[in-house]
């Protein structure tokens, strides 16, 4: 239920952003995808050290009594709240650049709707994986040191990939 509440967040947030797209459609596309790549460079930027500014976040963490009453229901809503990346921290630039991306380029409502449930899939990947090891601490200690190349190549990669698009 965790899973399919990331995905539905996910999802969700996605589609709101692509119903306030056609706010940026008057202004001209060159306009738009100018601030998207300039976007995503101070994105990499910032991920990299060169640049330093604080993110807009929700600067907390979901509370646990969501958990409580019910535990599929409680385990569906903790992580669509988790999946929407509005109600708890996002360490990462690239989601900011990926939903700058949706807000300006106006695409296609099923793209929107790919771009949020990989959203919702990219962070559910994390928990799934850190569960399937098996050994959680040494999970976390083997992930730290990634933990950077992984940041850094996510936004070199959705940087790239809005270039190329």
């Amino acid at each position: 239920m965790f899973s399919t509440g990331l995905v539905l967040g996910g999802v969700a947030s996605a589609l709101v952003l692509w119903l306030a797209s056609g706010l940026a459609s008057p202004v001209p596309e060159p306009v738009r995808y100018g601030v998207i790549l300039a976007v995503a460079a101070l994105g990499v930027l910032r991920d990299l050290g060169v640049v330093r500014f604080p993110l807009p976040q929700n600067a907390r963490q979901i509370p646990q009594d969501v958990l409580n009453a019910d535990a599929a229901r409680g385990s569906l809503r903790f992580g669509f709240e988790l999946g929407t990346g509005v109600r708890t921290y996002l360490p990462a630039t690239v989601p900011y650049v990926v939903a700058i991306a949706l807000l300006l380029s106006t695409p296609d409502p099923l793209v929107a709707v790919a771009t949020g449930a990989g959203f919702g899939l990219g962070r559910a990947l994390t928990p799934l994986t850190r569960f399937l090891s098996r050994a959680g601490d040494d999970w976390d200690r083997s992930l730290a040191p990634r933990l950077p190349v992984i940041t850094i190549g996510g936004g070199v990669v959705v940087a790239g990939a809005l270039v190329l698009l």
